[in-house]
């Protein structure tokens, strides 16, 4: 017998960048992860997904509705993108009622109620990204500042990165089907899985020996650490010099490119200008951040 698990995918202020990144998705592939088992004996059931799925319109929107009532309490609810909470679906609505949209504010609270878990997929919906940066015209908000405000208590996992890592979110979801929900000790202070992002990208840097040496690039193209030219390694937990990106064939810093930070709750605002050195932060060394880490309170 196959458990199927309800899933339903929600796109608001976003790029759709997330959802591309999970479709190029190696191992698994993306045909795997949506037609295959999981693990043995598990299978994802997509009910709704604006992007890939074939139906549109309402009886598109009628799947998603009946899935949260026929499944309530029993469905994973994924997120990606911001909550855009100013009214009258200025900017963005998701299907319609009674001849009106439906704002995504607005969805998106009704499906949190009644869902088993959140996931709160891309920077954007993790802690607001892109969309919610100053002067944030759209009062953009990240997932849990958003469902905080409401009172709703389902529990949410963050896998942020702007892109995330596709290795990221199929990973989360494989550990809760196999394991249950995350605990606390699985998390981080950001919500975020610790099997991903629990080690600074400054402690697996293939160019960290020149930090430690003190060599520093003046220009895109020279040997020697990126800091100078707006790294942000040094601040910002994933796994990308481990994992690498693309089927494994390489990483922003790998390309020469410096980190972004992408995978913080900092990004962008804090982070930026992207090409700049960070400033009024004293330089970590192993395992160490400004903000404490959970272990290290």
């Amino acid at each position: 017998m196959v458990n199927e698990i309800p899933v339903i995918w929600l796109q608001t202020s976003a790029c759709t960048g997330c959802t591309i990144s999970l479709l190029n998705s190696a191992s698994p592939t993306i045909r795997n992860i949506l037609i295959d088992q999981v693990i043995p004996g598990a299978h994802i059931n997509l009910r709704f997904h604006v992007t890939i799925m074939a139906g549109a319109g309402e009886p598109a929107i009628e799947i998603m509705e009946n899935t949260a009532k026929e499944k309530t309490g029993n469905y994973i609810l994924v997120i990606e993108g911001a909550i855009p909470t100013t009214k009258d679906a200025v900017y963005g609505a998701i299907g319609e009622r009674g001849g009106k949209p439906v704002e995504m504010k607005d969805r998106v609270e009704d499906l949190a109620r009644s869902a088993l878990a959140i996931l709160a997929v891309g920077t954007c919906s993790s802690f607001g990204g892109i969309p919610s940066a100053a002067p944030n015209p759209t009062g953009c908000q990240s997932v849990k500042q958003f469902l905080d405000a409401k009172d709703i208590t389902t529990p949410i996992v963050n896998i942020p990165g702007c892109p995330p890592h596709p290795d990221w979110f199929v990973g989360t979801v494989a550990s809760i089907i196999l394991n249950g929900l995350p605990k606390a000790d699985d998390l981080d202070d950001n919500l975020r899985p610790l099997a991903f992002y629990g080690h600074l990208i400054h402690e697996n840097c293939p160019r960290r020996a020149y930090f430690d040496e003190g060599k520093f690039a003046k220009k895109f193209g020279d040997e020697g650490c990126l800091y100078e030219l707006g790294c942000k390694g040094a601040i910002t937990y994933a796994d990308c010099p481990l994992r690498l990106w693309n089927g494994g064939t390489n990483w922003c810093i790998g390309a020469g490119a410096p980190c972004s930070g992408c995978t913080q709750p900092e990004f962008p605002d804090l982070v930026a200008p992207f090409y700049e050195k960070l400033v009024d932060v004293e330089l970590p060394t192993i395992g160490a951040y400004w903000l404490p880490r959970k272990e290290e309170k």
